[in-house]
C-alpha cells in the first residue's frame, strides 16, 4: 500500500546507493530493479484490491471466475485451472471452496473422467465477474498511471524475463496456410 504521504526520497535509490557504497556495485542495478518490481506490485495490488474488495472478491477469486468465463461452457477441470493460473492445486481448492460457498461456482463430476472434478461458473458468478471486470477496467486498467508505450515495453521485458526463467515457452508457430 502507498504511504499516506510520499516519502521525501526514493528508498530504493538510497538502497542502491548503499549497495554501491558497500562494494556491491555489480549487483546494485539488479537489486534496485527487483526491489522496484516488488514495490510496484504492492502499489498495483492495492489499487486492484480497492476496486474488488467492495464486490467481495480478491484478485485470486476474480482470476478463477474470469478463467471460467473465457471457456466455452463456463467449466474447467480443477487441475486445468491450477495449471492455467500457475498456482498449486491446494490454492485452487481453497478459492473454489469460497466461491462455491458464495454461490458463484459449483463442483461437478467430469462427464468422461471419473477422477476429475469440474468447477462450473454459476449465473451469479458470471454476472459478478462481468461487473468486477468492468469496474477493474474503468477504475484501474484504463488509467494505470503509465503511458501506453511504456506499458508495452514493460510487458515485453517482463515476459522475456518470465520466459527465460522457465515460466512458459513460446508457442510453436503454425505454418502458413496453403
Amino acid at each position: 500500500m502507498a504511504p499516506a504521504s510520499p516519502l521525501p526520497m526514493d528508498p530504493i535509490a538510497e538502497a542502491k546507493r548503499q549497495w554501491i557504497a558497500h562494494g556491491w556495485a555489480d549487483a546494485a542495478d539488479a537489486m534496485a530493479a527487483f526491489s522496484s518490481v516488488m514495490r510496484t506490485h504492492q502499489i498495483m495490488y492495492s489499487r486492484v484490491d480497492a476496486v474488488l474488495k467492495p464486490l467481495g472478491l480478491s484478485y485470486a477469486r476474480l482470476e478463477l471466475l474470469r478463467l471460467l468465463s473465457f471457456t466455452r461452457d463456463g467449466a474447467l477441470p480443477m487441475a486445468s485451472a491450477s495449471a492455467r493460473l500457475q498456482v498449486h492445486p491446494t490454492s485452487v481448492t481453497s478459492v473454489v471452496d469460497r466461491l462455491e460457498r458464495d454461490g458463484l461456482v459449483r463442483r461437478s463430476a467430469h462427464p468422461s473422467d471419473g477422477r476429475a472434478t469440474l468447477v462450473v461458473l454459476s449465473d451469479a458468478g458470471r454476472t459478478l465477474v462481468e461487473e468486477a471486470t468492468t469496474a477493474l477496467n474503468s477504475g484501474v486498467f484504463a488509467t494505470p498511471g503509465i503511458p501506453a508505450e511504456d506499458l508495452r515495453t514493460m510487458t515485453a521485458i517482463l515476459a522475456r524475463f518470465r520466459r527465460d526463467s522457465g515460466d512458459f515457452t513460446d508457442p510453436v508457430p503454425y505454418p502458413d496456410p496453403l
